[in-house]
């Protein structure tokens, strides 16, 4: 039984802090898991420069409000779906991706959460588990499932790397350098082949 893991932003939708940066014209929330590794230092950063700022939950969901998947990702995700079994896993926030899910057609998505107090203040966040894609990757093959994996970060890598067939897409050159040995694509017909070749 195999079961397709997919990273969300980069892959399904646009990179939701970088659509934050440019609306709220702050261009230090730009940086991503493209560009730190390290996700707990990255998030602490986000949130620092949203306190600086007064910036809330509000004003993130709203510019989310405008964000639509990117050109053939639903339609990918429709035929993926209807070939076999998948999941996105997400280091995003439930907060955040309920609206893009429902413009991908509901699809199972498993991801973080804030925590917000009162005022919309974005206080903190709390990770499903520790190492949030590859913990979920082993669970799956712990409850018989072969996973493919595919996503476009560092964050991404120890989900491909641990899954019988992984793929980068869309990933950054520096990236794609780096590790050479996984399969590298730019289009979802590309990755739908490759997919499709290792089930």
């Amino acid at each position: 039984m195999n079961i397709v893991c997919l990273d969300l932003e980069g892959v399904l939708v646009p990179e939701i802090w970088i659509a934050f940066a440019e609306a709220s014209g702050i261009p230090e929330l730009k940086r991503t898991t493209r560009d730190e590794p390290d996700y707990d230092k990255l998030m602490k950063y986000r949130l620092d420069i949203l306190d600086q700022h007064g910036l809330g939950l509000k004003e993130i969901q709203e510019t989310i409000a405008t964000i639509d998947p990117m050109p053939g990702a639903k339609e990918f995700l429709d035929e993926l779906r209807a070939t076999t079994q998948a999941v996105i896993l997400s280091d995003t926030f439930s907060q955040f991706a309920k609206p893009l899910m429902e413009k991908l057609g509901w699809p199972a998505i498993f991801c973080n959460e804030l925590i917000v107090d009162e005022n919309g203040k974005i206080t903190d966040y709390k990770l499903r588990c520790e190492k949030t894609k590859l913990t979920t990757v082993r669970a799956l093959q712990s409850c018989g499932f072969e996973t493919i994996a595919s996503g476009d970060s560092f964050n991404d890598l120890a989900m491909i790397q641990a899954s019988k067939a992984g793929f980068l897409f869309r990933a950054p050159d520096s990236i794609k350098a780096d590790y050479p040995d996984i399969p590298a694509c730019d289009t979802y017909d590309e990755l739908l082949t490759l997919i499709k070749s290792a089930l």
